[in-house]
């Protein structure tokens, strides 16, 4: 990997930990445990349509791992975790058909997100969980949205500028 793509992607990891920071001092609730705007998820749609999946995964593991333990615990690594596996599988796949724009795969990425969430919730508290989904769905969707359409904006123009291979 050339060195300005390495410290890019550095860069681009501290900007997703800062977003990280500032979404846990956000005081943003909709009532349900966990549920946040997903601000750092910008870096990850970002790379994943500059870089591919790899890169993006890359940046977003490590981001999950050093924000749960600055900002979190370890429940919320293990939550983020299993949000961020299925939400990044369906942005990849569907990004990868071409069918779909930059809002509709962010969307389907928060939607993702909060089911691979759900599921891990699932397994420490129970099925009972599931009655979150509606307006889990709703909201990553809304959340999704805001992703889609920021990422979106800075994609215009920041690519023309990024290292590339």
């Amino acid at each position: 990997m050339k060195t300005r793509k390495l410290v890019f992607l550095a860069l681009s990891l501290a900007v997703s930990l800062v977003l990280s920071y500032v979404e846990s001092v956000l005081p943003i609730t909709i009532g349900i445990p966990g549920a946040k705007l997903g601000l750092p998820n910008v870096v990850t749609v970002l790379l994943l349509y500059a870089y591919g999946a790899g890169p993006a995964a890359c940046v977003a593991v490590c981001r999950i791992f050093l924000s749960g333990f600055m900002f979190g615990n370890l429940f919320s690594i293990i939550y983020s975790a299993g949000g961020f596996i299925l939400s990044l599988l369906v942005m990849a796949l569907l990004k990868k058909s071409g069918l779909f724009s930059i809002l509709s795969i962010s969307c389907a990425g928060g939607v993702a997100h909060n089911l691979g969430q759900l599921c891990v919730a699932a397994l420490v508290a129970g099925k009972y969980v599931f009655t979150y989904l509606p307006v889990l769905m709703i909201s990553g969707i809304l959340a999704g949205a805001v992703i889609g359409t920021l990422s979106g904006l800075m994609l215009k123009r920041i690519v023309p500028l990024l290292p590339h291979d």
